[in-house]
């Protein structure tokens, strides 16, 4: 009989569904936009603006897509609900939001409805600048622990500085808050139910996005409290479940969730894992050293080490956190399509495609345009959200197409600017793979990638990596004697490795890699200006 894994991989702005049997073979695919996209602007059924740097869901989007996505993918199939094994699911992170007990979200509690910070937080919002620098600077004067495994700085966009953002900014909704959640952990629980106590809790999500470990637990009380004595309640009283690793068994699909799913009551749910780690085990790369491009709104980096080294910067380095036995190191970089889309919004292109050749027609360097590329902050290595980019050295020569190619090199100098900081610490790096929508869509960006780390970069066949690898999450937690895995190495490899005869790999060219040195160093200058100038004190 047919056996096949879901993988509900949820993005920005939609959710896909991907059927892959254990062989590999994609079986179905379905996608479906969330109805209310990025909330960004006003709140649904209001006018009222929304402040800067706000970025919110509707939680009822994720359920809604998720079925519309499942039916659709179902459907391309042509298997019945019953072949669906395992479901795994990834989610974005940290997107997360404040519930009831039985879970249901305060953004639909109609006394807050029309509370902002009632509303799921998004991965990227970015309105807790003010509680991020005061977390960090509590934890730098009071030199906590867990402050090495993060590069020495808490991010904008995690756990803790989002809920202490409600604390501070919406008082109601904290004192009505009964359960503080990553979005991944709920959506899991409304698929499998079951009392708030026994939650499955990722500690792939609590690891990278709420400085959790299995060593130390959350942050201490007395530093939680040292920043606010109601941030330290909030983590002793709201924050119920067991902690789960990716491909555990969460619990079983509930009556309810199977109905609205089309799927089949029972079937085993892997515990949650963010999006981009998901990549990892969804381009089969299960050994250390290879790190994996997530590329997409936003570039998320993965990297399995076997070691654990202290590198200034790194988001985040988490024992067992994207596969067992390894220390997963994550990066990356706040706006990559974003920026793109930005860039051609303000050109009014359609698409870059004719832009493209004209960009690599130009030499290294855009001809003296250099860019930042920090339009959502920097992520990766400042930890700093508050930064904005640049573009200089434009005269009345230079046209789109000198823009796009510096926006391009800029990325790709802030990717060189990570690998020589985890190689400077003594993470080893040998082999680089590309997956996400963007290396497929953009051949010429990843062919300036390879060009500007002088490496040779894979791009996986795949163009649903997060999708793939929550399929084999999901394939794992339908148990041994189904599945026939009983590792998440071995399923990935099963399921998501490419043999070495089909591999598409893009060589760097010498004559450009050679001509990088310059520009690289000079984005390098940039940063250093831009970074003091926005801290002067800090500078």
């Amino acid at each position: 009989m047919d056996k096949v894994a879901l993988g509900l991989d949820f993005g920005t702005e939609s959710v896909r569904a991907l059927l892959i049997d254990r062989d590999g073979a994609h079986r179905g695919l379905g996608e479906a936009a969330f109805a209310h996209g990025q909330i960004v602007s006003t709140l649904p059924s209001s006018d009222q603006p929304l402040p800067a740097r706000y970025a919110l869901q509707a939680p009822e989007d994720w359920l809604d897509a998720a079925a519309e996505a499942t039916a659709a993918a179902l459907q391309h199939s042509g298997l019945e609900p019953g072949a669906v094994v395992g479901i795994g699911v990834d989610f974005t992170s940290c997107t997360m939001l404040p519930t009831l007990r039985d879970g249901t979200p305060l953004c639909q509690v109609d006394r807050l409805r029309s509370v902002p910070l009632a509303w799921p937080k998004l991965w990227k919002h970015h309105g807790a600048l003010e509680q991020t620098a005061r977390m960090n600077e509590v934890a730098r004067q009071r030199d906590e622990p867990f402050l090495k495994r993060y590069g020495g700085t808490i991010g904008l966009e995690w756990f803790f500085p989002k809920m202490l953002e409600t604390i501070e900014g919406a008082p109601e909704v904290a004192e009505a808050a009964e359960v503080w959640i990553e979005g991944g952990d709920w959506f899991v629980w409304q698929l499998v139910g079951g009392p708030a106590d026994g939650l499955a809790r990722s500690t792939c999500q609590a690891g990278y996005k709420a400085m959790w470990s299995a060593a130390e637990g959350y942050p201490a009380q007395d530093y939680l409290a040292a920043v606010h004595p109601q941030l330290a309640a909030a983590a002793a009283e709201k924050l119920p479940g067991v902690m789960r690793a990716p491909g555990e068994v969460a619990g079983r699909l509930c009556p309810a969730m199977a109905q609205r799913l089309g799927l089949a009551a029972g079937t085993p749910v892997a515990t949650a894992i963010i999006d981009a780690h998901a990549a990892v085990p969804g381009v089969g790369a299960a050994d250390p050293g290879t790190l994996v491009m997530v590329m997409g709104t936003s570039s998320c980096h993965m990297l399995n080490s076997r070691r654990w080294h202290d590198v200034p910067g790194v988001a985040g380095v988490v024992e067992g956190g994207i596969l067992p036995g390894l220390f997963g190191y994550e990066t990356g970089q706040a706006a990559v399509g974003d920026a793109f889309a930005w860039l051609r919004n303000l050109l009014g292109l359609d698409s870059f495609d004719t832009l493209a050749a004209e960009a690599m027609a130009l030499p290294p360097g855009a001809e003296g345009v250099r860019c930042l590329d920090w339009m959502n902050g920097c992520r990766t290595p400042l930890m700093d959200g508050s930064l904005r980019g640049l573009f200089a050295g434009l005269g009345l020569e230079h046209g789109p197409a000198h823009l796009y190619l510096a926006l391009m090199e800029a990325s790709a100098f802030g990717l060189r600017w990570i690998v020589e900081r985890l190689r400077e610490h003594g993470v080893p790096i040998d082999r680089f793979v590309a997956t996400g929508g963007l290396p497929h869509h953009n051949r010429a960006f990843v062919e300036v990638y390879a060009d500007v780390l002088n490496a040779e970069i894979e791009v996986h066949p795949s163009t649903q990596g997060p999708a793939t690898g929550a399929a084999v999450l999901g394939m794992l937690a339908a148990g041994p004697e189904v599945s026939g895995f009983d590792s998440v190495a071995a399923a990935a490899t099963a399921m998501a490795g490419v043999a070495e005869a089909e591999r598409d790999i893009l060589a760097p060219r010498p004559e450009r890699t050679a001509a990088y040195d310059q520009p690289y160093q000079e984005y390098r200058q940039w940063a250093r200006i831009v970074a003091e100038s926005s801290h002067p004190v800090r500078s």
